[in-house]
């Protein structure tokens, strides 16, 4: 862990230093130190020289969020820094960037793992958001019993459930819509373990974002059915992480103080045209 000359006691923990996780640092960093924590250490660098060059107080550390240990060392880095005040979880891998196993591993069970250990050390009147994302918004209802497990099982558990198998995901797309609707039931139930620590937790279900993930799936055999969603959706283009970060931060901040255990979808319209039928959608 690398640390600049941070004098603050109230840390906001940014997993995930890519330009989402910044915008949302600037919105809520401000009189606290930022550590950001990414597993590529030189973005966590990059992105706390950004915000440290814009009058922030930032540090840096390393995180796996596939492994426990690694999460639980994050939680170690973070509470040596100060209080831990706020936690928001960008990390992802998307469809084109990896197999079905990965994605549950990182995308699913990396998400379980943080609300697990953070939620042994959030502060009286934390907040933490977890970027889900539309894709959980698309499939069809799970089973109870498949919603129950998927926010219920013990984190270290998640990978082994039978309808996550290998052999049962159709490919990494259904990986990921299974992974991130996921997100928002383990947001749900953690956020009443938070709640007993006068914490609030929440999750935001972003579309299409102009992000170097986005810009991965626009460049991979699904971009023309990316671009017919942003043709097709009420607003008619894609997100920026400036407008994510500005919900993050009411939902993380006072005016948001009567929301936790929720999800917020801010796609643009994307899923009303596709209840609507303007667009149709492909599970294939």
């Amino acid at each position: 862990m690398s640390m600049s000359t941070a004098t603050a006691t109230e840390v906001v923990v940014v997993i995930g230093a890519g330009s989402m996780g910044q915008a949302i640092a600037r919105r809520i960093g401000v009189g606290k130190t930022v550590l950001f924590a990414d597993v590529s250490l030189d973005a966590a660098e990059a992105a706390s020289t950004a915000l440290t060059t814009a009058g922030y107080a930032t540090a840096t550390a390393h995180v796996d969020v596939s492994s426990q240990d690694s999460v639980r060392a994050l939680v170690t880095a973070a509470t040596d820094l100060g209080e831990v005040v706020h936690l928001v979880h960008t990390a992802g891998l998307s469809p084109a960037q990896a197999t079905p196993e990965a994605i549950i591993q990182v995308d699913l069970v990396g998400v379980a793992y943080a609300l697990e250990e953070f939620g042994g050390v959030i502060a009286e009147g934390g907040s933490g958001i977890v970027i889900a994302s539309q894709a959980g918004h698309m499939i069809p209802p799970l089973p109870a019993e498949q919603n129950q497990a998927l926010a219920a099982t013990p984190a270290s558990q998640l990978a082994a459930l039978p309808f996550l198998a290998a052999d049962v995901l159709a490919n990494s797309g259904m990986a990921y819509a299974i992974a991130k609707r996921a997100n928002v039931l383990r947001v749900q139930a953690a956020s009443v373990v938070w709640g007993d620590r006068g914490a609030r937790l929440n999750s935001l279900s972003p579309g299409i974002i102009m992000t170097p993930l986005a810009l991965d799936e626009f460049n991979s055999p699904a971009g023309p059915a990316y671009q017919e969603m942003i043709k097709t959706s009420s607003a008619g283009r894609v997100g920026t992480p400036d407008e994510i970060a500005a919900t993050a931060a009411f939902l993380m901040g006072r005016d948001g103080a009567f929301v936790t255990g929720t999800d917020l979808l801010i796609d643009g319209g994307v899923i009303a045209s596709i209840v609507t039928g303007r667009y149709s959608l492909s599970l294939g």
